[in-house]
């Protein structure tokens, strides 16, 4: 009998799984080390870039590794829309739900191609709102790498 780990789970599972939304709120966040860029996860950047009311990505160059997805077939995004996803677990892979950063200023690799993206925050939407998921980075620099020996982040 030979046993094989399951591969990671990828762009189909985050295009199948409901995506978080944001809730209406905001809060303070702990202040940004200095220098750019800085290097956030795709939950740490989420979470301050729909609720952070000091602002704090305003004006810094941040750096991020995910996996390619594109919108759905029945998404209202305009054809070319992107993003950089990553799968967040709290247990284990079966409660991973999708965060997603959409990608301006760069042409999209295919799915689930693995890359680390260097740019800045592109405010949208009121603080807290709807209308501020997914948030938006432009990108600088797009550079292809492997898949991380553990491709999930952890909440």
């Amino acid at each position: 009998l030979l046993l094989f780990p399951p591969p990671a789970l990828g762009s189909y599972s985050a295009g199948r799984e409901a995506a978080e939304s944001a809730a209406r709120g905001v809060g303070t966040f702990p202040e940004l080390p200095a220098g750019d860029p800085v290097e956030l996860t795709l939950g740490e950047f989420s979470s301050r870039a729909i609720y952070d009311s000091e602002r704090s990505l305003r004006g810094r160059t941040v750096r991020m590794t995910g996996f390619v997805t594109h919108e759905g077939e029945d998404g209202a995004k305009e054809a070319g829309t992107w993003y950089l996803t990553r799968l967040l677990v709290s247990c284990c892979a079966a409660d991973a739900s999708p965060y997603k950063i959409e990608v301006r200023g760069a042409d999209a690799p295919p799915d689930d191609t693995w890359v680390t993206l260097t740019g800045t925050w592109h405010p949208a939407g009121e603080l807290g709102s709807e209308e501020a998921w997914p948030p938006v980075l432009d990108v600088t620099a797009v550079r292809t790498v492997e898949e991380p020996a553990n491709p999930y982040e952890k909440r």
